[in-house]
C-alpha cells in the first residue's frame, strides 16, 4: 500500500497544485465578472495541457496523473449522485419530462451522424455527441472510460463544447426577443441547450428566478439521462468485445462501471431523504473539486497536435448539434403548448 502511495504521490501532488490553479483562475473570473465564463474544470485542461506543451512530465509523474485521470474521476462521477432529486424532476410533468428524453436521444443519434459524416472517428464522435444532448463534461467524462477513448479524444470533444457553452450563455438571452420567448419558455430552451448546470444559472437567473428555476429543472431532466447512456455504451462495449473473440465472464462490474451504479444508488438515497440536502451540497461540492484533478491530469496527458488535427471537424459537429438542440427545444414548447 505504501508503495503504491509513493509512487502515485508526485503526480497525483501535480494535479493537485494545477487544480488549484485552475480555481484560483475561476474565482478571479467571478470577482471580475460576477460569474465563471469559462469554469475551473475547462481552465485545469487547458493548463495541463500547457505544462504538457512546454515541458511533458517526466516518467515518474506519470502513475499518478494516470491514478487522478481514472480512478478520481470515477470518485467523482459516483459521488455527483448524491446531488440528483427525482421527485424535483418529476414534478416537473409527464409530458415535458417525455419530450425532454426524446430529445435527447434524438440529439445522441444526429450528433453522432453528424461527426461521422465530418469524419471524426466512432469513439471521439460518440463523446462529442453525448457532450451536446447531455450535459457536457460530465458526460463526455462519464462515458469516455466506458468506450476506451482516447485522452486527445475526450480533451477535443470537452474543449471544444466549452467553446460553445461559453458561447450560449452570452449568447442565448438574445435569443429572447427574437423568438419572442417567455421567462418560461426561455428557461426551458436555456435547460435543453445549454450544457453544464453552472453555465445554465448563468444564463437565465439573470433574466428572471422564473427562467432560472425551470432551466434548472430541465437541465437536471437531461444531466439524469447519463446513467441510461453510460449503461447503454457499456453493453455495446460488452458486445463488441465478445464479438472480437473476448470470452470473459459477464459480470456486473464489467457490464455496468462501479461508479454509475453506486451513482444510481445515492440518487436514489438522495431522493428517499436517506441524504439529506445538507449532506447532498457539500457531497456535490466534493465530487466538483474531485473532477478538476481529474481533468488536470486529462490535459496532462494530451498531445496538443493531435487535438489540432481534428478542431475543425469536432467544431463543425459541435455547431450543427447545438443548432440541432436549440430547433428541437422550440418545437417541443410548441407541441406541447407551453407559455
Amino acid at each position: 500500500m505504501s508503495f503504491r502511495i509513493t509512487r502515485v504521490a508526485p503526480g497525483l501532488i501535480l494535479c493537485l497544485v494545477l487544480a488549484v490553479l485552475s480555481l484560483l483562475v475561476q474565482s478571479a473570473e467571478e470577482r471580475f465578472t460576477g460569474h465563471a465564463i469559462i469554469e475551473a474544470i475547462v481552465v485545469a485542461i487547458l493548463i495541463g495541457m500547457l505544462v504538457r506543451t512546454v515541458r511533458a512530465p517526466a516518467p515518474r509523474y506519470a502513475p499518478g496523473i494516470s491514478f487522478a485521470a481514472k480512478q478520481v474521476l470515477e470518485i467523482a462521477v459516483f459521488l455527483l449522485g448524491a446531488s440528483v432529486d427525482l421527485p424535483q424532476l418529476l414534478r416537473a410533468g409527464p409530458a415535458l419530462l417525455g419530450g425532454i428524453v426524446l430529445i435527447v436521444a434524438f440529439a445522441l443519434a444526429f450528433g453522432y451522424a453528424m461527426g461521422r459524416i465530418f469524419g471524426l472517428a466512432p469513439r471521439l464522435a460518440v463523446l462529442v455527441a453525448c457532450g451536446n444532448a447531455i450535459c457536457g463534461n460530465s458526460a463526455i467524462a462519464s462515458v469516455a472510460p466506458v468506450i476506451g477513448a482516447k485522452a486527445e479524444d475526450v480533451a477535443s470533444s470537452i474543449a471544444f463544447t466549452a467553446v460553445l457553452g461559453v458561447v450560449m450563455v452570452l449568447g442565448l438571452p438574445l435569443l429572447i426577443g427574437p423568438l419572442a420567448l417567455s421567462n418560461y419558455q426561455y428557461g426551458v430552451v436555456a435547460g435543453m441547450s445549454i450544457y453544464a448546470v453552472p453555465q445554465v444559472l448563468a444564463a437565465t437567473f439573470p433574466v428572471s428566478a422564473l427562467s432560472g428555476d425551470v432551466g434548472t429543472l430541465v437541465k437536471l431532466v437531461r444531466v439524469l439521462m447519463l446513467g441510461p447512456v453510460v449503461l447503454f455504451f457499456s453493453l455495446v462495449s460488452r458486445r463488441r468485445a465478445r464479438a472480437n473473440g473476448d470470452a470473459q465472464r459477464l459480470t456486473i462490474g464489467k457490464l455496468v462501471p462501479w461508479f454509475i451504479v453506486g451513482f444510481i444508488v445515492l440518487a436514489v438515497l438522495r431522493s428517499t431523504g436517506i441524504i439529506p440536502p445538507a449532506v447532498a451540497v457539500p457531497v456535490r461540492a466534493l465530487s466538483g473539486q474531485l473532477m478538476i484533478i481529474a481533468r488536470a491530469a486529462l490535459g496532462l496527458g494530451v498531445d496538443v497536435r493531435a487535438v489540432a488535427r481534428t478542431g475543425s471537424r469536432v467544431s463543425l459537429t459541435v455547431v450543427m448539434s447545438l443548432a440541432a438542440l436549440l430547433l428541437m427545444s422550440i418545437t417541443l414548447i410548441a407541441l406541447l403548448g407551453i407559455k
